[in-house]
């Protein structure tokens, strides 16, 4: 399968400025921008920085980025499932994983998220994609927003919501530990019914496990 992609921007006003949400990013680009001191979420800002360099070098690697000037304050990646993950045990060549979407505090609550899954769908590429998301409570930042798991589940849902992503049923032990936790996807119009259903299988995957 070819990975292509298209370049898309969008600018976003803000009462801390104008944001441009733009991607996929090359790698080479994504070099010459500062990378905020706040984006914490997964591991140390320069680590960040040297992992979102490595996926956007990827044959099917996206990075989209929201920046203010030249300094990102948010991102979202789009790759292949960890290959510990049962998503990769079906071997496709159309389902990407978004592994992880981060907005630093000051830009939160201003549909920064949402620009950023917009934009990574404006690519007709992604019509041939199964898209996933897998949600586990113990990623979100409950302390910092004072949210409690069912407030910011429905924060995310919606957000995702807003790049097409919906809730899906899944037997996924990791999944079904908490009910806070989910899986979403969005399924491109040019997915196939057999890919669609190998989706299914990969969903349910102790379904005749006695």
């Amino acid at each position: 399968m070819q990975h292509l992609k298209t370049y898309n921007a969008m600018k976003l006003n803000t009462a801390n400025g104008e944001l441009i949400i733009e991607g996929p990013i090359s790698a080479d680009v994504l070099k010459t921008y500062d990378f905020h001191h706040d984006l914490v979420a997964f591991r140390p800002p320069e680590q960040q920085r040297k992992a979102l360099i490595e996926i956007a070098g990827l044959p099917e690697g996206r990075i989209i980025i929201a920046r203010f000037r030249d300094t990102i304050v948010g991102y979202a990646t789009y790759l292949y499932p960890d290959p510990l993950e049962r998503w990769s045990e079906g071997k496709m060549n159309n389902l990407i994983e978004l592994g992880a979407i981060e907005v630093i505090p000051a830009f939160r609550g201003t549909g920064t998220g949402k620009s950023i899954l917009r934009v990574s769908m404006m690519d007709d590429a992604m019509e041939d994609y199964i898209v996933i998301t897998t949600e586990y409570y113990w990623h979100w930042d409950l302390k910092g927003t004072g949210l409690n798991v069912w407030e910011y589940r429905k924060i995310m849902e919606k957000m995702m919501n807003a790049g097409g992503l919906v809730w899906f049923a899944t037997d996924d032990p990791e999944i079904s530990s908490h009910p806070a936790n989910c899986l979403m996807a969005r399924i491109g119009n040019r997915v196939s019914t057999d890919s669609i259903q190998q989706f299914d299988k990969l969903r349910f995957m102790n379904r005749f496990m006695y």
